[in-house]
């Protein structure tokens, strides 16, 4: 039987809706946006798991409510065999979160100084510490550079920065959301084999969510569609398109969400 990772039943999230003041008959009438619908996924261990849509699906959202950031409106989730919402420490402690909005590092110290500052953060022991950062600065090939300041580095030595603070607590799941935006072909590229070759390799685990449907025919293992708010398909590009193009079906599977809207 599957290790099943993360598992969500039902799970949603709602805004309530700003309201100018043409609206104030209205204003004791509550009004929601529904940002995720009753999205139910399964994750294995040691997988690639793919959030694909498009911009305004619900991907970022679903990925704030998994990483504890969001509480859900409904439904629940279990993460690492967590409870989603009454576990949210053990949560946070299985997982990492790495953004394309990556704005928390300081700026004006270097990237040894930062990974030192978040290692503390963490709780890690200061010897432990020493021992990771200089391993895990190699590890994101960014040992050469890591003595000058971070915001002397381009976007992809950021990503690379982004990971290994990552890694610092040795999670096993790590949430991606649009990790190659803003790269070049080859800094994704490397990034992709990254995953693949380094976390994969290790048995963590990587929820991916991005727009691109190169990076999830070619990284992901399963692929969840959203649309809506909805998580339209679930499953592995050949269980999803079969002979046809992962662009076919999805775009397919789009505009027929758009006219049933």
């Amino acid at each position: 039987m599957a290790d099943v990772v993360l598992q969500t039943s039902n799970l949603t999230k709602e805004f309530a809706k700003r309201r100018g003041f043409s609206s104030l008959r209205h204003f004791f009438e509550k009004q929601t946006i529904t940002a995720v619908s009753n999205v139910n996924m399964e994750v294995e261990r040691g997988a690639i798991f793919g959030l694909l849509g498009p911009n305004g699906a619900g991907k970022t959202t679903l990925t704030k409510m998994l990483c504890t950031l969001l509480l859900p409106s409904q439904g629940s989730a279990t993460v690492n065999g967590f409870d989603l919402v009454r576990q949210q420490g053990k949560v946070k402690s299985s997982i990492a979160l790495v953004s394309s909005e990556e704005r928390s590092f300081y700026w004006r110290l270097t990237g040894r100084q930062n990974l030192k500052f978040f290692a503390a953060l963490y709780g890690l022991p200061r010897q432990l510490a020493n021992e990771r950062i200089p391993m895990l600065l190699e590890q994101v090939d960014m040992a050469e550079a890591a003595d000058r300041r971070f915001n002397q580095y381009s976007t992809g030595m950021k990503q690379r920065m982004a990971l290994a603070r990552g890694l610092l607590a040795d999670p096993d799941i790590f949430f991606m959301d649009e990790p190659t935006k803003g790269l070049d072909p080859v800094a994704a590229h490397k990034l992709h084999s990254f995953i693949r070759n380094e976390l994969i390799a290790q048995g963590k685990t990587v929820i991916l969510a991005t727009h691109h449907l190169a990076e999830a025919e070619q990284v992901c293992d399963r692929i969840g569609i959203m649309y809506g708010g909805e998580m339209k398909a679930c499953g592995s590009v050949r269980e999803l398109a079969g002979d046809a193009s992962l662009s076919d079906f999805f775009l397919g599977l789009v505009e027929q969400s758009r006219a049933e809207a």
